[in-house]
């Protein structure tokens, strides 16, 4: 329970902050006010007992930061009331196992209710509210808003530490790839130190050519087409490969260049060419299979209305591949990505998807300090990871008011149920779904028992929003958490409390492996 009150204090738009004591050859502590960040700095508790609990509610929190973004300080508020109210009752006599097979059911219940009062939101002012909601900062969930209202669920954002104090934003358009120019004699327009191509044809490839005489079917190609642009997309090109075609390339008669394949790794390579092709019509020529470009053909030939590249970056605007072609290429994605359970190969497919459906914007998040800074960048990350599950899950009332609604259908069952252990998790759950409001007032420096009393009052459909300290109706006050989060949390906290309490015996090692006295990274006291 020490992990839980450690981050508890975060949750809601008043948000309290934890402090950890500064790292070795540093002055300031480090504050975060993140649950999951502070569960990751979390390296042992003083009891080995304790320690293990800790642990398993570190795994727990560490992995909705990681698949979700958020939600983990209601988490944990959800777990520590579930296992403190279990402990109670095994202690009184209970059965632990019953127990926890009736929390279960009871979960099943506020999930269906979870799920009933998800709705979808659209338009930047309806995003925007959403970022503020997770991130309780305004100026930061105007650009968010704005942002995703333009490249959408599956949009690529990349944000960056800003270059003035200021929060800036800029969209590329079309689609882009890291991996840019072989080399800087390739750059036509020494100003934005890039080069522009007009409806190009393009070779991709992941070839690796060393001889001049390699590229000569492709140029041959290109002159007997009249192709008067010509784009190179290549493993990699020798000092003479890259001399050969700087000779060819005359911009107001034949402009030709080539630039690296994209991303990394054999397999990231193949996907990101695959992806290309599709988007600009023509053939791959991958290196298991081929290792000349000789057969080359005018149907190999991608083309796009408009393309550019610079040292970093390769972008194609307006490819001309088969829109159908595209279209089932990008469902088939959607697919995947929907079944993808893991983070990375979800957010691999996701950037994939992104990219072919052209969305793409970058942050400039600006603040007054270097610590301010990267604190707000990681509340940006946050909750770009959140929205994005948001508008592909939906959204249900905010700052615990969904929780709350859960209590009519749990009341019920409790009203409906014989068996002592059911009606003992009906109950926990009951608390338990009161616990986040009652947080989130007392970290405004509220009495909690008097908002719940205004909350009865007011009856079902009102929230407490902590920023105007007052409870008013969840139709008209436009706070909203992203329904996929607050599953997560929920599912997570009373599926590991409920396992939790059918513990009865810790085994420790009889001679437990030492910390090194010097560490790099410090160890939380609580």
């Amino acid at each position: 329970m020490q992990l839980v009150k450690a981050v508890a204090p975060t949750l809601g738009p008043r948000p309290r902050v934890v402090a950890f004591s500064p790292e070795f050859g540093s002055t300031q502590p480090d504050l975060y006010d993140n649950g999951g960040e502070i569960a990751r700095r979390l390296l042992q508790l003083q009891g080995r007992d304790e320690d293990v609990g800790a642990m398993l509610l570190r795994d727990l929190l560490w992995r909705l930061q990681n698949q979700v973004g958020d939600g983990t300080a209601t988490a944990a508020v959800l777990f520590g009331v579930v296992y403190t109210e279990g402990i109670h009752y095994l202690t009184a006599g209970g059965n632990s196992r019953r127990l926890q097979t009736c929390l279960e059911q009871g979960l099943a219940v506020m999930l269906d209710v979870l799920t009933g009062a998800t709705i979808r939101l659209e338009g930047k002012t309806k995003l925007a509210q959403l970022a503020a909601s997770i991130s309780h900062d305004a100026e930061l969930s105007h650009f968010l808003g704005e942002i995703f209202d333009i490249i959408g669920s599956y949009g690529r954002l990349e944000i960056r530490t800003g270059r003035s104090r200021e929060i800036e934003r800029e969209y590329v358009e079309g689609m882009y790839w890291e991996r840019g120019l072989m080399s800087r004699e390739m750059i036509t327009d020494r100003t934005q130190m890039r080069t522009e191509f007009e409806n190009p044809a393009i070779v991709v490839s992941d070839l690796e050519i060393t001889e001049p005489q390699e590229l000569v079917p492709v140029l041959e190609l290109a002159l007997r087409h009249e192709i008067k642009s010509l784009l190179i997309v290549a493993g990699s090109l020798s000092d003479r490969a890259i001399g050969f075609l700087l000779a060819n390339n005359k911009p107001e008669q034949f402009q030709v260049a080539a630039v690296t394949t994209p991303e990394y790794g054999k397999d990231h390579q193949a996907t990101a060419l695959q992806d290309m092709a599709t988007l600009i019509g023509g053939s791959v020529f991958l290196k298991v299979t081929t290792d000349t470009f000789a057969p080359i053909r005018f149907e190999d030939l991608g083309h796009a209305r408009r393309a550019w590249a610079d040292l970093r970056n390769l972008g194609v605007i307006g490819g001309k591949g088969d829109a159908k072609v595209l279209r089932q290429h990008i469902h088939e994605l959607q697919r995947a990505y929907q079944h993808a359970d893991q983070p990375v190969p979800k957010e691999k497919l996701r950037e994939r998807i992104g990219k072919l459906m052209g969305g793409s914007a970058t942050l400039w998040v600006g603040a007054d300090t270097e610590m301010a800074v990267e604190r707000r960048v990681e509340v940006a990350k946050r909750t770009a990871a959140a929205m994005r599950l948001a508008m592909e899950e939906g959204v249900v009332p905010g700052a615990g008011s969904a929780l709350l609604e859960c209590r009519r259908a749990l009341r019920q069952r409790l009203g409906e149920a014989k068996d002592p252990d059911e009606r003992a998790a009906y109950e926990i759950l009951i608390k338990a779904a009161e616990a986040p409001t009652r947080v989130i007032a007392a970290n405004a420096g509220l009495d909690a028992s008097d908002v719940m009393a205004e909350l009865r009052l007011a009856g079902p459909g009102h929230g407490f929003d902590a920023i105007e300290e007052r409870v008013a109706s969840t139709d008209d006050w436009g706070i909203y958490d992203p329904a996929g989060v607050v599953k997560a949390a929920l599912f997570g906290a009373v599926k590991t409390a409920a396992l939790a309490l059918t513990v009865d015996a810790i085994v420790h090692h009889a001679e437990p492996e030492q910390a090194p006295p010097l560490r790099p990274t410090p160890r939380m006291k609580l």
